[in-house]
């Protein structure tokens, strides 16, 4: 069984924040899903074979010049939908109904009142909290459609047309604010698109690996290995698949954070009978970042540099013609793609040089962070692997704002040691998604020992999330944020003062670069 015959649900993006907590919240309920384009055609839906779509919310009214709108043949196509907030108003109004600005907006924690026999709503309690995001409402659904549920600011809160299989909620099921979201989320994807909740960690697993000896065959594999959970876990995988025919290459250059290198080698010739090659290339990758200062330059710089070194290690692995490596589906996202705008190139997608002459083996592509890490326990791996923070592929390089030398390097190892050690004392490891040093490119004027210094400040990141689509600051206690400010300052010369960053995603990203 391969993810192209699972079955999936898509979720047609219209822009919404919550787009990708929609699809995750699918997979929770142990359905696949997929993020597609609010552009897709009737054809290209019929070609996933979907048993299901979800329409999600959006920042625009569905009545506005230039309002983002979707084929409606797709209402016709005999698969069940479900409106989502904007997604609920565009049926409504691609179906006949009227949507308009009543003056009666909605925002956060709203009562929910049932008003009639519902499929999703069955067994719910009559009077419930929810939560609404909308200035417009769905004054009157379409003909076809029964009004299932209302509320103060939404006439219509809630509408189903069981006979087409379309439903309309103007509440977010996706979000944790609605209390019995998950349950109305499932009541779609079970009683009415019929899915079985299948989508395990067991079954990605059986999937990936047929998947893998389709497309290998009897041939050879190279593994771009980084010591990280996602390209361990994809090795683990191909070496599931095929055995001795993978070859495991970990290129040091010379960003990875203090021991870092060391431990990567030692946790995978203990834990992996795999062949891994270790490849020293810290004075190359060095020179050719020299001077550079752009982000996204770097990461080109990096990623065809990585891809280069391992089309020269191809010599002694003998014929590989494929490459694994540990993408993950917010590395696509971001990356760009029909349904999102690029942030920044991972230097794993956008970041390969077109000439590149490997295949590319990609087995956790359609995969979120958390199915990542458990799929990783499945398969053993060591808890301190599966559950390491994530670290950039460019490593330090994007989180040295600026020019990348070994000075400012050997600085930020020492005090991004410094941050994890505090972090790990203080129990809260586990808890924070990303914690880690940050070295800007500016100086500033400071005392020690009655003497000026002109050094450079630290600052200091520490974010919570489920998925890195989407994060906030975490809030550190202070005695953890003093001690990490003392012994940065004391212990790391060449940096005289630490700030914390208290932005969250959006409107910044998780990473400085």
């Amino acid at each position: 069984m391969t993810h192209d015959t699972e079955p999936t649900v898509l979720v047609l993006d219209f822009g919404a924040q919550y787009a990708q907590l929609i699809a995750r919240r699918v997979r929770e309920g142990h359905v696949r899903s997929e993020i597609v384009s609010r552009d897709i055609d009737p054809e290209e839906i019929r070609a996933h074979s979907p048993v299901g779509l979800i329409l999600s919310g959006g920042p625009a009214s569905v009545y506005a010049e230039g309002a983002y709108r979707m084929d409606p043949a797709i209402l016709e196509m005999g698969i069940p939908v479900l409106g989502i907030c904007y997604g609920h108003q565009l049926i409504a109004d691609l179906a006949g109904g009227t949507v308009a600005n009543t003056g009666s907006a909605e925002y956060g924690n709203t009562d929910l009142v049932v008003t009639g026999d519902s499929v999703l709503l069955r067994d719910l309690p009559k009077e419930q909290q929810v939560w609404m995001s909308h200035q417009d409402q769905v004054t009157e659904a379409p003909d076809g459609f029964v009004t299932v549920a209302t509320s103060d600011g939404a006439r219509v809160a809630a509408m189903e047309d069981r006979d087409r299989g379309l439903f309309g909620v103007q509440f977010h099921p996706e979000v944790v604010h609605t209390p019995r979201g998950d349950e109305i989320l499932r009541r779609f994807l079970y009683d009415v698109c019929g899915a079985s909740p299948r989508w395990t960690s067991h079954s990605i697993i059986e999937s990936q690996v047929e998947a893998i000896r389709a497309q290998v065959g009897d041939g050879r594999v190279i593994c771009g290995l980084s010591g990280g959970v996602d390209s361990a876990v994809a090795a683990a995988l191909v070496h599931e698949a095929i055995g001795d025919r993978l070859t495991c290459v970990f290129v040091d250059h010379g960003l990875l954070r203090a021991g870092e290198a060391e431990q990567v080698e030692e946790t995978f010739r203990s834990h992996f009978d795999v062949d891994l090659i270790h490849i020293k290339a810290e004075d190359r990758f060095l020179e050719l970042l020299a001077g550079v200062t752009d982000p996204e330059q770097k990461r080109k710089i990096i990623g065809e540099t990585f891809i280069r070194v391992f089309e020269e290690a191809v010599g002694s692995v003998g014929d590989a013609r494929y490459l694994v490596q540990g993408t993950l589906y917010p590395d696509v996202i971001e990356s760009g793609s029909a349904s999102a705008a690029t942030i920044k190139t991972h230097h794993n997608v956008g970041g390969l040089p077109a000439d590149m002459t490997f295949e590319l083996i990609e087995p956790l592509r359609d995969l979120f962070k958390d199915e990542v890490r458990a799929i990783g326990e499945e398969l053993g791996l060591p808890e301190e692997m599966v559950w390491r923070q994530p670290f950039p592929g460019p490593g330090l390089a994007v989180r040295i704002i600026g020019a990348v030398n070994r000075e400012r390097l050997d600085l930020l190892r020492a005090a991004d040691l410094i941050v994890t050690e505090e972090i790990r004392r203080a129990g809260l490891y586990r808890e924070i998604w990303q914690a880690f040093a940050v070295l800007p490119s500016v100086r500033t004027v400071g005392v020690q020992g009655d003497l000026r210094t002109y050094a450079y400040p630290l600052v200091v990141r520490a974010v919570t999330s489920e998925d890195a689509m989407t994060a906030d600051w975490a809030r550190l206690p202070y005695e953890v944020l003093e001690r990490i400010s003392s012994r940065v300052i004391n212990e790391v010369p060449g940096i005289n003062r630490v700030a914390y960053d208290i932005s969250s995603k959006p409107p910044a990203t998780i990473e400085w670069e």
